[in-house]
């Protein structure tokens, strides 16, 4: 985005698991990028992963290290706890992106109004139909068997 130099930089958010890297990871990138000056990407830990009774395939570390790769991201942090407005403290940022198969769920309407209340807009983009590292993690289970 095109700055005089007076105008402040828009920094935006997100995070997920990233594991098994696939097109819907990259989309929810790419599209954030583009209405953001500054990307900042959580990665969720393998403790954090974990909660859910999952395990990631590929290492917190790894998983980190391709997500700094991508062209639009700014920068990657790690994420350690399910409290995004904890992170918010951390990192201030203006906009956070999200799946929208989040939408409108108790946690993140409440989440919403959180945020709402320190300037901070909730962009929800469309969820990749027909990929996500579950389904594929499934497809690969049952090919070996």
């Amino acid at each position: 985005m095109y700055k005089r130099g007076d105008e402040k930089s828009v920094i935006g958010y997100t995070s997920g698991v990233y594991d098994l890297f696939h097109i819907g990871h990259l989309n929810l990138i790419k599209n954030a990028k583009g209405l953001c000056d500054k990307l900042i990407v959580g990665v969720t830990s393998d403790e954090l992963v974990s909660y859910k009774n999952k395990k990631a395939v590929i290492p917190h570390l790894e998983r980190m290290e391709i997500v700094r790769n991508i062209r639009q991201v700014d920068s990657v942090v790690p994420q350690n706890d399910m409290d995004k407005f904890k992170m918010w403290q951390r990192l201030k940022f203006d906009i956070m992106f999200v799946g929208d198969d989040w939408f409108e769920t108790d946690k993140w309407q409440e989440l919403d109004e959180k945020f709402k209340e320190v300037g901070v807009k909730i962009i929800y983009f469309p969820y990749t139909k027909g990929t996500s590292s579950t389904l594929i993690n499934e497809t690969l289970k049952r090919l070996r068997e």
